[in-house]
């Protein structure tokens, strides 16, 4: 038999390769029950009246189990309540949640408020921006009107619209100011920079009047103060210095 010598073995160059970027650090899912929770929440809300679980189901887009679960959830926690006849409504522990909001801005506010609701005989209100929006944070109705209307807290639309949202950019910097603004309120709020103060009519809801003033506080997201009606013969510029002094009050109080 012939042996055939083998030959030495030798060994490859490892391949060449370039090192491989960084990774971008990974996002942190969002959480699906937490939000759904949350936007349950949001719907009872906006219902103003109890709904079933089958209507939040729906309106949640999720089978009648998910929807229960989830509400049961909230329920033990105190932020939804059935109403004897099984409905669902928003729980009283959202108050105590609510009231903890800009809690010394809440506090601070609501004497001023109050004062301006009496002396005016209309509903008085305190808004804050979030994010894209306007949003009541605390309201007062007249002592002894004989017809208000009800600014609910946590009511919330765009801040391109109404009074309070056009005070608010009135001290936003335009850089800051949603996408969505467009040619029409940028003059509106050029306007009422120049008065001092923003009026809106049937813009928010129907038939309603509003005047509102900046409310700038340092540290803060800016505010307003506004009040409402369904018809006030007043000039807007007779309410808004009211309004004012009460704003300044409240930044005098807050430190600025």
């Amino acid at each position: 038999m012939v042996h055939i010598p083998s030959e030495p073995a030798t060994s490859l160059p490892a391949p060449t390769t370039a090192p491989l970027p960084p990774a971008a650090p990974a996002q942190a899912p969002a959480s699906q029950t937490l939000s759904r929770g949350i936007r349950i929440l949001e719907l009872l809300g906006d219902a103003r009246e109890p709904l079933a679980i089958d209507e939040v189901a729906r309106r949640l887009g999720v089978h009648r189990s998910v929807a229960y679960r989830l509400l049961r959830t909230l329920e033990d926690h105190g932020l939804v309540a059935r109403t004897d006849a099984g409905r669902i409504e928003l729980g009283a522990r959202l108050a105590a949640l609510a009231a903890g909001v800009a809690h010394d801005l809440q506090s601070e506010a609501l004497p001023e408020l109050t004062a301006v609701a009496n002396d005016l005989g209309m509903t008085c209100f305190l808004a804050v921006l979030d994010r894209d929006e306007c949003v009541t944070l605390v309201s007062v109705e007249p002592r002894h009107a004989v017809a208000s209307v009800a600014q609910r807290p946590g009511s919330r639309h765009p801040v391109g619209i109404g009074a309070p949202g056009k005070a608010i950019l009135c001290v936003l910097p335009r850089a800051q100011w949603p996408a969505t603004i467009g040619a029409a309120v940028e003059a509106e709020v050029a306007d009422a920079t120049a008065a001092g103060f923003a009026v809106s009519h049937d813009e928010v809801i129907p038939h309603l009047h509003a005047v509102a003033v900046p409310l700038p506080l340092r540290g803060r997201a800016p505010a307003a103060i506004a009040v409402v009606s369904l018809a006030d013969q007043r000039p807007p510029a007779e309410l808004a210095a009211r309004l004012r002094a009460a704003a300044d009050a409240i930044r005098d109080a807050l430190g600025g």
